[in-house]
């Protein structure tokens, strides 16, 4: 399996900007379709976006459509999430997600790997 690891939370203002980024690293990335997933306080982790394995396909939560892109590179071995126009109810803790072949899939237990997450907080 390929093993993940997220950067990039932190806190920030309302209307404000964050780049997560998920490194990975053991298997040949491009074979993995990735997802963000968040995970709010006594909440199940929810969906937040996908994109398939050259990135020819995306797909977002209705909650954060126009708001934040997702993008890859194979080259780097990373995923990005680009959070723009922040929200407090956008407070989570981010995951990341790979799962081998090339569909966008929607439901955490459709994945495999996983990272550990990272925070994002975000204040009114």
């Amino acid at each position: 399996q390929v093993q993940l690891v997220e950067s990039g939370g932190g806190l920030v203002q309302a209307g404000g900007s964050l780049r997560l980024s998920c490194a990975a690293s053991g298997r040949t990335f491009s074979d993995y379709a990735v997802g963000w997933f968040r995970q709010a306080p006594e909440k199940e982790r929810e969906f937040v976006a996908a994109v398939s394995r050259f990135g020819g396909s995306t797909d977002y939560a209705d909650s954060v459509k126009g708001r934040f892109t997702i993008s890859r590179d194979n080259a780097r071995n990373t995923v990005y999430l680009q959070m723009d126009s922040l929200k407090p109810e956008d407070t989570a803790v981010y995951y990341c997600a790979a799962v081998l072949g090339s569909g966008l899939r929607y439901r955490p237990t459709e994945y495999r790997s996983w990272g550990q997450g990272t925070q994002v907080t975000v204040s009114s």
